[in-house]
């Protein structure tokens, strides 16, 4: 299957998958989380302990009104979910475009007067 890569301080990137267990552990560095952010259906795979493990800030996941609700720790990447299957499956060529261009910049945080503030890392 492919799907799209994203690492931190990274522009995203695409990569074939076997769609294997270890190999998806192999990407996040540990055990995979699915999580469902979107309205489509993609599934933005993560470390489970990611935050717990203290992995990089990676990208600030972000509702209908642009406002910053959650940040993935660590590497994750994209894929597809079918409606009829229990199992990912690749992107569309319409879901590359559009999460490419969502992740295309990479961002940092910081903490300023108690407040969480995502900033872009534009020379990347």
């Amino acid at each position: 299957m492919t799907i799209l890569i994203v690492e931190p301080k990274q522009a995203p990137r695409v990569a074939e998958l076997t769609g294997g267990l270890k190999e998806m552990q192999t990407i996040v560095g540990g055990c995979i989380q699915a999580i469902y952010p979107f309205s489509e259906r993609v599934a933005l795979v993560c470390n489970d302990d990611g935050k717990l493990l203290g992995l990089p800030p990676n990208r600030g996941l972000r509702d209908t009104d642009g406002n910053l609700y959650d940040i993935v720790c660590g590497t994750f990447f994209l894929c597809g979910v079918p409606s009829d299957s229990d199992s990912f499956t690749s992107l569309t060529p319409e879901q590359f475009d559009h999460f490419q261009q969502l992740f295309r910049t990479p961002e940092t945080f910081l903490r300023v007067n108690g407040k969480l503030v995502c900033l872009p890392l534009t020379d990347v």
